[in-house]
């Protein structure tokens, strides 16, 4: 009797080993890039009031943890953390109040903390608002420092180039570089995310991969990219996106596993006038 018990536990025993979840199990994040397009009255057809559930809608589903916006207005963005529970980062890009634009990081504080965030300029004076060399706006960019929960720390850079100005955007690459290396002085893995308003042969583009500090994570994924190559739909169904202009670099610290552009649509409608780009990525083990 005492052995057939034996061997019942022995046997329960392996069923609970081999059905639990393996509690070393690498964690993995979603870290996405998000134009949301500004809440715009002439929109028509598209207005923020329609489009918003479902923008929401897709960074829920897609277990987004980290989301650099651009584009986005206080009041959209109070939209989203409201409803998502997620704070965020970032001020109005003409002020450094609730005026303007941001370029607002959303985060997961369920997986993450906050350690630090500000905000510069995209110009010659980085630390108040302006405008730099021949662009057409203000441009920002906004950057939190994160701790993961298993004490994990790591910078996101987020950024919207300007849509006009070559030089702005050539200058505004090397501005970024100049950056990240003097607010990271521990040498933290850092994601940088936006749009870039540049397809992958400008010198914008280039510029930021020139000596090997970033990486597009596209390339870096050890799986093929899914979806469209284009990032910007222009609010049109019919269009096929070919131009890629919105991404998410990585330095090294990072490992990209999947890498996506997230062409969700509801009724043959989408979102937001750009799509998403999303990647998923962990620490490698050491």
């Amino acid at each position: 009797m005492n052995s057939i018990i034996i061997k019942y536990l022995i046997v329960f025993s392996f069923f609970v080993l081999i059905s639990k979840p393996d509690l070393q199990a690498q964690e993995s994040y979603n870290i996405a890039t998000y134009n949301i397009r500004f809440d715009n009255p002439g929109d028509e057809g598209n207005l923020w009031e329609d489009r918003a559930p479902h923008l929401i809608n897709l960074i829920r589903f897609h277990e987004m943890d980290i989301v650099g916006t651009q584009e986005g207005l206080y009041t959209q963005l109070e939209d989203i953390s409201k409803d998502l529970q997620f704070p965020y980062i970032g001020v109005g890009r003409d002020t450094g109040g609730q005026e303007g634009e941001f370029s607002a990081v959303f985060y997961n504080p369920e997986k993450f903390e906050l350690l630090d965030k500000n905000t510069f300029w995209l110009s010659p004076t980085p630390d108040k608002p302006s405008k730099g060399w021949d662009a057409a706006l203000n441009r920002v960019c906004s950057w939190g420092k994160f701790q993961t929960k298993d004490g994990k720390m790591f910078y996101v850079f987020n950024v919207h180039y300007d849509h006009v100005g070559q030089k702005a955007r050539e200058e505004s690459s090397k501005l970024l570089l100049k950056k990240i290396e003097a607010i990271n002085t521990d040498n933290l893995p850092c994601i940088v995310t936006g749009d870039f308003n540049v397809e992958e042969e400008n010198p914008a583009y280039k510029e930021l991969l020139k000596d090997g500090r970033l990486k597009d994570s596209k390339d870096a994924s050890r799986t093929p990219s899914h979806g469209t190559p284009g990032t910007f739909n222009a609010f049109n169904w019919d269009l096929l996106p070919d131009r890629r202009i919105d991404y998410v670099f990585i330095t090294d610290g990072f490992v990209v596993n999947h890498h996506a552009t997230l062409t969700d649509n509801y009724g043959k409608k989408y979102p937001s006038d750009h799509f998403p780009v999303m990647v998923r990525l962990m620490f490698p083990e050491k």
